[in-house]
């Protein structure tokens, strides 16, 4: 340190002289105009600074000494131009943390716009052999049946609160991803309505397929923390549809699911959005679904018509009693059999009159 010493009394000497030789002493140690010489001489003793504290203790990046209380082996004057260089500690900006339009203590948008601004916005391409409402699909009667479902959840969200819908079914193949997908669509095609379609099934991963997203970041890279929420939600397509892919397939999903991560990350942007649709794995081979429930407001369970075995909605009905399920949606009932091939229950719940969950 001797040779820091060195070189800050040298720059000190030498800026006391200049001061004397071009003014008055009345009290100012440095002119507002600084005389010739002094600025390489300030630039030669930070220089040497740098040199010498090739290893520093310091918050400020690498070679340059962090400043802090006046002292003898800090003058002053030297002290409050580098401190001029850099943030103070504490105010650095953490990476993928942006500050505008966040609240500055929980993190949470403050505005859907500033979600807009910030989220990840890759090109979609729909699948109309999945989607009822491509414009290839404009004939396709399911579209109104969507548009059905869609009116009697707005009339369920009357008698209890109701935002976060989880669709799941009893055993795989029933087509829960079509229906959730499909609800999300015909909400999204509303006028200022707002959705956010995540799928949480990490087991096996497919609600990103029919809109041509891309399946990372997503959910799971969140709940390992190596995602932020504005790296993982999507924005691809005109309106106010959103996504959350599963992201990248890992061991444990329920142990993933049930971290906390994706209670919190609800808590966060819900409020942002009119619906949120999550799509989970069946009920009965895992535990997920279960796990998922207790996050959101309540349950659709998707059956298939002459396919789910009866002893199969039974158990799931079971399984899921002591949560909010509130309906059942019918899947790929032929026109013949009903016209409304999508159905909901308002207030008896199943068919068996299992009556509407209580918050």
């Amino acid at each position: 340190m001797s040779k820091v010493h060195e070189a800050l009394k040298r720059a000190q000497e030498e800026r006391s002289l200049s001061t004397q030789q071009g003014e008055s002493d009345n009290g100012v140690h440095e002119r507002d105009s600084a005389p010739p010489g002094s600025s390489a001489v300030r630039s030669l003793a930070v220089q040497q600074v740098e040199s010498a504290n090739g290893s520093h203790n310091g918050t400020g990046p690498r070679g340059i000494v962090t400043p802090g209380p006046a002292s003898a082996e800090f003058p002053s004057g030297l002290a409050t131009e580098t401190a001029q260089t850099y943030p103070p500690p504490g105010t650095e900006r953490r990476l993928h943390t942006p500050v505008i339009g966040r609240d500055p203590k929980t993190g949470q948008f403050l505005r859907f716009e500033d979600l807009l601004r910030t989220c990840a916005k890759p090109a979609w391409t729909l699948d109309p052999g999945a989607i009822v409402f491509c414009e290839s699909n404009r004939e396709v009667s399911g579209s109104e049946q969507f548009r059905t479902l869609r009116s009697r959840l707005y009339h369920l969200r009357e008698t209890f609160p109701l935002k976060k819908v989880l669709i799941t079914s009893a055993v795989a193949g029933e087509g829960k991803t079509f229906v959730a997908t499909n609800l999300a669509q015909a909400i999204a095609r509303e006028r200022d309505r707002r959705v956010l379609l995540i799928d949480a099934d990490m087991r096996s991963p497919a609600l990103h397929l029919p809109l041509g997203a891309p399946l990372s970041p997503g959910l799971a890279d969140y709940l390992c923390d190596q995602a932020t929420d504005a790296d993982i939600i999507q924005h691809g397509q005109e309106g106010k549809l959103c996504f959350i892919a599963a992201g990248r397939v890992g061991k444990n999903p329920s142990e993933l699911l049930s971290n906390g991560g994706l209670e919190r990350l609800l808590e966060r942007v819900s409020p942002l959005f009119d619906w949120v649709i999550v799509d989970s794995p069946p009920c009965l081979p895992v535990a997920d679904a279960n796990v998922v429930a207790g996050f959101c407001d309540g349950i659709l369970i998707v059956v298939k018509a002459r396919s789910t075995p009866s002893a199969a909605i039974e158990r799931a009905r079971k399984e899921l009693q002591k949560r909010k399920v509130f309906g059942v949606v019918m899947n790929a009932v032929e026109k013949a059999d009903s016209y409304a091939g999508y159905d909901a229950y308002d207030n008896s719940g199943l068919r068996d009159g299992t009556k509407r969950p209580q918050n």
